[in-house]
């Protein structure tokens, strides 16, 4: 199986402040990466390097072979790159509709899953159509983020990078997002990268796992190894 995302030395922060130090991940087209950590080592950090938000001081990124870390954030969202932040960042002013539809784009490259659509978002979250007439200011917590995650489709993507998609939702609507976060591991022509504060939540979803510490890679190996081994998935989160 082919790579389709892949990160070298990553040294990398805000400005002088440097948060990352070596790290390194490698995601096959299809793959699921669990990417996983106590508060403040890192997490949110990574996801904002790959899609161009951060300094990056050293290290490489390739997306499909090709090299990607001088690239603005606009360019990688247009070679396949989705990206679904914490804070959501929908617009509240426009419609659910409105809001998907101003994220559409036709894939780089044809995808074997074939392209996501207004139809296919409503398909994988139904609540969405029910809402679609409503402004992004006039839906709940967990809507936003299923219109968060919509709208990252509507680019098309082959990778989509989510940071903690789960946060803070009320559990009826966490087994929603759950099922449609199932749902898109299971594509054919979509890989993703999960930061989840729920450790077994994120590595019974993935195949492999990274887990931070202090900016750096404590572990990086198959999500089963640690599933099957509490006691060293918890030492990992112990701070050092």
């Amino acid at each position: 199986m082919s790579e389709v995302l892949a990160a070298r030395d990553l040294r990398a922060g805000y400005g002088d402040t440097v948060v990352l130090e070596d790290v390194a991940l490698s995601l096959p087209e299809r793959g699921a990466l669990a990417v996983l950590g106590r508060n403040g080592v890192g997490k949110t950090t990574l996801l904002a390097t790959l899609m161009g938000h951060t300094t990056l001081h050293a290290g490489s990124i390739s997306f499909e072979g090709h090299a990607i870390e001088a690239l603005p954030v606009h360019r990688r969202a247009r070679l396949g790159l989705g990206y679904v932040p914490q804070a959501r960042e929908i617009f509240p002013s426009l419609s659910v509709e409105e809001n998907l539809t101003v994220a559409a784009r036709r894939p780089a490259m044809p995808r074997a899953g074939g392209e996501w659509s207004l139809e296919r978002v409503y398909a994988l979250f139904p609540r969405l159509a029910e809402r679609r007439s409503h402004f992004g200011n006039q839906i709940s917590g967990g809507e936003q983020q299923m219109l968060a995650i919509g709208r990252a489709l509507m680019g098309n993507p082959a990778v989509l990078l989510l940071d903690e998609p789960l946060e803070g939702l009320a559990p009826i609507i966490v087994e929603a997002l759950l099922r449609a976060l199932e749902r898109l591991a299971a594509e054919d022509s979509l890989a993703l990268v999960l930061v989840e504060q729920s450790a077994r939540v994120a590595l019974e979803m993935t195949r492999d796992a990274l887990v931070l510490n202090r900016g750096r890679i404590a572990y990086s190996g198959a999500s089963t190894t640690l599933l099957r081994d509490p006691e060293r998935l918890a030492a990992l989160f112990v701070a050092q």
